[in-house]
This record gives C-alpha cells, sequence and structure tokens, in this order.
C-alpha cells in the first residue's frame, strides 16, 4: 500500500507559479513512477506530467510542455510538480499517482496508476 499526499495548491493570478508536492509513505517509492493529473467538474481526468520510476525519463502533456517541471527526490519520498506560466485554463484538481515500476506510454494512461492522492485545487485568476 502506498499514500500519497498532495499539497501546494491555492490560487495565483495568471502568469504566476505554483509549485505541487506529493508525499508518499509506504512501499518503496523508487520502485514507482509518479503521475499528475488534472480534473475539472464534468471532464475526464487528464494527464498533465509524469517521471519514471527511475527517475530518467519525464513527460508533458503538450498543454504544459516548456511550463511546467516535474522531479522526484527518492530520498524523500517526494514528487514535485513546479507550474510556471500559470493559465487561468490550468485551474483544475491536481492529482499525483504511483504506478509500480512505471515507464513509457503507461504513464500516460490513469487506468494504469496503482495510487491515487486525495488532490489539491488550483485556481488561476485572469
Amino acid at each position: 500500500q502506498v499514500q500519497l499526499a498532495e499539497s501546494g495548491g491555492g490560487l495565483v493570478q495568471a502568469g504566476g507559479s505554483l509549485r505541487l508536492s506529493c508525499a508518499a509513505s509506504g512501499r518503496t517509492f523508487s520502485n514507482y513512477g509518479m503521475g499528475w493529473f488534472r480534473q475539472i467538474p464534468g471532464k475526464e481526468r487528464e494527464f498533465v506530467s509524469a517521471i519514471s520510476y527511475a527517475g530518467g525519463r519525464t513527460y508533458y502533456a503538450d498543454s504544459v510542455k516548456g511550463r511546467f517541471t516535474i522531479s522526484r527526490d527518492n530520498a524523500k519520498n517526494a514528487a514535485y510538480l513546479q507550474m510556471n506560466s500559470l493559465k487561468p485554463e490550468d485551474t483544475a484538481l491536481y492529482y499525483c499517482a504511483a504506478h509500480i515500476w512505471g515507464y513509457g506510454d503507461s504513464l500516460y494512461r490513469p487506468g494504469a496508476y496503482d495510487y491515487w492522492g486525495q488532490g489539491t485545487q488550483v485556481n488561476v485568476s485572469s
């Protein structure tokens, strides 16, 4: 079992920055690929970014490429999402998720993940 807890959401003006954190507890964190997804009411959960279990590969949705940066610190059992140049369309509930031995195309699919956090709300005002 892996427990995930997101933090760092909030209200920010367009053009601003936020850093989301995902704290993990439970099994060996380094064995899990980590992903960030977001969702707004009435829409499906959307892939944002992911990092492979070994940390060597990162993946981004086209909508956030060049603005968001994913990272992980296995010593701290944590993953992060640095979000810069935020836009109103980035407003959503952001979730982190863990995927055992996650690597490659599977990291884009919500159904491939084994554990999810409760989410942290990000609101970007125009």
